[in-house]
């Protein structure tokens, strides 16, 4: 488009150059038919001219018998041009005649010769030229009348120092011309290249007014550019529609975040109100109760919190990975084992599977063992307690999987997208277990903070399957 545009404003310039130059070239034209190539000068140049004919007419005299005398070509030229001839001697007398005219004088004086060519003759109506030629060492003088009452003949006399004033006055008069046409050409091209200008401004005005509904047809030399603009209100318009709706997710999570966290407060603060008031006298087991009440509130409320911090340094990339070589195997063992010895899912059916006893890697041990609970988690706290969660670990190719399979409820297709998303909650997450909202979106970040990869493969009805990757990147390149 570039090189397009450039072109045209190029082929403008010359354009007009031209056309400045050919309506000069027309106007001397003009000025030159007018003054010499009219229907009234059949005349034309070169040896069709009065001139020419005169000049070259020496050949046609000869000498026959009877003296001096003109060939038949000679006579028919003077018959094709009206004109007639007069051969003098060296005393100006007439020796041959051809179509002389009856007033004609037959001998003329050097002066009377002058006097005939310069002025054109009244009483013969003849515009006469000289000529001479030498015949066997006489010279003889010739007069060609041409009888065209349009033919003229100027003496131009002048002075040079009015020839340059005047030179001056019409060089500056064709400027000017020429610099008003040329600029009433501009004009025209110019209005007719930044007429589309006008309508990228316009849109450009509306881009930044949030106006992202403008839509141009991409055509001309602009037509790059008119569809990148049709492309940018499409992105601006999706970027928008996009910010509103996380927008609105995050309005829902606050409301949603802000009520799961004054549940376990209203408790604390209603069970510590009651342990404070003098006139209840509790026992000691019903004080361990409320106490164990206190504290599970309590680890609620720092779970959400932990949540919270850790997804918005993730989200910021503020976070430095602690890089070590570890067994993935007995990581994920581990973290299988404390989900099945917490007493709340202690009678879930959760099998862990592995290819290799040994998978050495170097990743975040804290962070990972925090993914893999996430997942874990899911799988358990979104489905039924008798369904079945499988944990496994491979290695292939120089590539780690771990895999948390269920055979549950499985996520609806319009929530695929969505799952790891920060403040999204599916439609399957119980009353029972609510939480941050950031456990998936968490396990997503922490993947990709290592280099890896998470996919999540999910039918209504059939179980969910999500599969951690490690190892196709070199671990830690994102926050080193």
């Amino acid at each position: 488009m570039k090189w397009r545009l450039t072109g045209r404003y190029l082929a403008s310039v010359v354009l007009i150059v031209v056309i400045v130059i050919f309506i000069n070239f027309l106007i001397l034209a003009g000025l030159y038919v007018y003054h010499n190539v009219s229907p009234k000068s059949p005349l034309k140049y070169g040896e069709d001219s009065a001139e020419g004919i005169t000049r070259s007419f020496a050949q046609e005299i000869v000498v026959s018998g009877s003296g001096l005398a003109i060939t038949g070509q000679g006579k028919k030229t003077l018959e094709g041009h009206g004109a007639w001839i007069q051969i003098l001697d060296d005393n100006g007398r007439q020796v041959y005649g051809y179509l002389v005219p009856s007033g004609a004088k037959t001998k003329y004086t050097p002066l009377d010769i002058v006097q005939t060519y310069k002025y054109m003759e009244k009483e013969l109506m003849s515009t006469v030229f000289i000529g001479e030629k030498a015949i066997d060492g006489k010279h003889y003088s010739y007069l060609i009348g041409f009888q065209d009452p349009y033919l003229e003949r100027n003496i131009l006399t002048y002075d040079i120092r009015s020839v340059g004033r005047v030179l001056q006055i019409g060089i500056l008069t064709v400027l000017c011309v020429d610099g008003f046409i040329a600029l009433c050409i501009a004009y025209l091209f110019g209005k007719r290249l930044t007429r589309p200008l006008h309508a990228l401004i316009d849109g450009i005005k509306q881009l930044a007014h949030k106006n992202y509904r403008i839509r141009y047809e991409a055509k001309g030399i602009y037509k790059d550019v008119f569809y990148n603009v049709n492309v940018l209100s499409e992105e601006l318009r999706a970027s928008e529609a996009e910010r509103k709706k996380l927008d609105r997710m995050k309005e829902e999570w606050i409301a949603n975040i802000t009520h799961d966290i004054k549940t376990p407060l209203a408790s604390i603060q209603g069970y510590a109100e009651m342990m404070r008031d003098k006139d209840y006298e509790f026992t000691v087991e019903e004080m361990r109760e409320y106490a164990e009440v206190i504290e599970r509130k309590s680890l609620y409320l720092k779970d959400v919190i932990e949540d919270l911090n850790l997804s918005t340094r993730l989200k910021n990339k503020n976070i430095s990975l602690n890089l070590k070589q570890a067994n993935l195997v007995s990581l994920v063992r581990n973290t299988v084992i404390d989900m099945l010895n917490d007493a709340r899912y202690g009678s879930r059916n959760i099998d862990f599977r592995y290819s290799d006893e040994m998978v050495i890697m170097d990743v975040d041990e804290i962070l990972i063992r925090r993914a893999v609970s996430n997942l874990i988690y899911n799988a358990v706290v979104h489905n039924a307690e008798d369904t079945a969660v499988q944990v496994s670990v491979e290695k292939h190719d120089g590539t780690v999987s771990i895999v948390v399979e269920d055979q549950g409820k499985g996520i609806r297709e319009e929530e695929m997208e969505r799952v790891f998303d920060r403040y999204y909650r599916g439609t399957n997450t119980g009353e029972l277990h609510k939480g941050s909202g950031l456990g998936l979106a968490i396990a997503h970040d922490i993947v990709q903070a290592h280099g890896g990869k998470i996919d999540v493969d999910s039918e209504l009805g059939r179980g969910t399957r999500i599969e951690i990757m490690l190892g196709m990147a070199k671990a830690g390149d994102v926050n080193r």
